[in-house]
């Protein structure tokens, strides 16, 4: 009985759902609006920046300490180098092993994403992401912290 009734209440709450995602206000801003063009490669750029910022820090902070928790298996790898030192040095050493793939990961990661973006262009979806976000920071103006760097310095011939 209670299996009759689940998936019309799932029904009911999508709906609702649904119905107050359109009420809400979206950018319906033409596409051939320069300003706002640029205003989104902008905030792209920004997060172009931010992800670099991101793999900088990591390298910077993270790798030098594991790559110093691991100077005895380097020493050892310079002695006797075996595909086997390699493993038993993934398998007793965790945390290190952990934190330099996460710096390399992010690096890969960071690097496919804006490949991407500068040989096939940005996704669509990413794009509507972007208006969304510019259209946000347009609806709440200079006390959006993002606001100086997407939108501000339109006047000054930028």
């Amino acid at each position: 009985f209670f299996e009759l009734h689940q998936p019309s209440r799932i029904y009911l709450t999508l709906t609702l759902v649904m119905s107050r995602q359109d009420a809400s206000p979206s950018p319906q801003l033409p596409a051939s609006d320069p300003l706002f063009h640029q205003q989104m490669m902008r905030l792209h750029r920004l997060q172009v920046y931010g992800r670099w910022l991101l793999v900088l820090f990591l390298w910077l902070l993270i790798a030098p300490i594991c790559l110093w928790s691991l100077r005895d298996e380097f020493a050892l790898w310079q002695d006797y180098f075996t595909w086997t030192a390699v493993r038993f040095t993934i398998v007793y050493n965790r945390i290190p092993v952990m934190g330099l793939a996460l710096c390399v990961g992010w690096a890969i990661a960071v690097l496919l994403w804006q490949s991407r973006n500068i040989l096939f262009g940005i996704p669509k979806d990413e794009q509507q992401r972007l208006a969304q976000q510019v259209w946000r920071i347009r609806q709440q103006g200079e006390s959006h912290p993002l606001w100086k760097w997407v939108c501000g310095g339109e006047g000054s011939g930028e």
